[in-house]
């Protein structure tokens, strides 16, 4: 048991790594639905990775890294629209273009500063290990930002994730709901690369959230069975971290995709033997559902 629990009994370090991981399961599993539900995967990593040039410009400064990652998401979201309505090019060409774009502007950023090549690491993997309550407290803040937001916009959000066409025709604006929606991607971003890092953040985002689409019917059972997909990645992956000397935000998010991975085949296997149990059924009692073919 000490194995189990014992670590985040005697060491406060961990105990709050395990609060900040924990804040960040539950936000990426609110947000993480949505990019799911409307196949958002794309441009979520897109921002993850877009946000790199001014993790880094800000580090050079001397300010906050959040800062930096704020001004980074605004210009790569300003930029998507004007090509896109501008250049009329496809949403995913533009996406495509910032994303490269962005990546590349980080990477020579980080390339030409010695004092940035070994906080590299820390911004596309994170740095869980040096968590504080200031952190603690942002990722606090935009969790009861983000759960705001989807409680006041849950109807519009769930139009938009069947089709955009019945946001407009419900008397709601797609292109406002849509904007508020990538504003939320972008919170949990910029909030969840201190834990998890750039690189790690879409894992929390889809997998967790993969997973609870496995078997809820409603948004709000899929926001559940993700934010506790996610929490016990967090601690499954925090444990192994601690006690295997592993890279804690890979620790985190690899086992999310293992749950997903396990959930994926459980379903499976239980789809399979309910619809051997059907056909069984229908053998024994061959007149039982005759009306429907009729």
């Amino acid at each position: 048991m000490n194995f189990l629990f014992g670590v985040f009994v005697d060491d406060q370090q961990l105990r709050l790594e395990l609060i900040a991981g924990l804040l960040v399961a539950v936000t990426c599993a609110i947000t993480g639905t949505f990019v799911v539900l409307r196949g958002l995967s794309f441009i979520g990593d897109a921002l993850a990775h877009g946000v790199l040039p001014g993790i880094a410009a800000a580090m050079l400064l001397g300010v906050s890294g959040m800062l930096g990652a704020v001004v980074s998401a605004v210009i790569m979201m300003s930029g998507v629209g004007i090509v896109n309505r501008r250049l009329r090019l496809s949403g995913d060409t533009a996406i495509g273009l910032l994303f490269v774009g962005m990546l590349s502007l980080g990477v020579l950023i980080t390339s030409r500063s010695v004092s940035l090549v070994g906080d590299l690491e820390e911004i596309l993997f994170g740095d869980i290990a040096h968590v504080e309550w200031s952190t603690i407290s942002v990722q606090l803040i935009a969790l009861i930002c983000i759960a705001l937001i989807f409680t006041i916009c849950r109807r519009p959000f769930l139009l938009l994730s069947v089709d955009e066409g019945l946001v407009n025709t419900s008397g709601f604006s797609a292109k406002l709901f849509h904007n508020v929606m990538m504003a939320m991607v972008a919170t949990t971003v910029i909030v969840s690369f201190q834990t998890v890092g750039t690189l790690l953040v879409m894992g929390m985002l889809i997998a967790p959230a993969a997973t609870g689409a496995l078997f809820a019917r409603r948004i709000s059972s899929m926001i559940m069975i993700a934010a506790l997909s996610g929490s016990i990645s967090v601690y499954i992956g925090l444990l192994a971290s601690y006690h295997y000397d592993l890279a804690a935000g890979a620790s985190i998010v690899l086992t999310a995709v293992i749950l997903f991975a396990l959930s994926a085949i459980f379903a499976e296997t239980r789809k399979s033997i309910s619809r051997r149990h059907d056909d069984d059924h229908d053998h024994e009692h061959p007149h039982a559902h005759g009306h429907v073919h009729i």
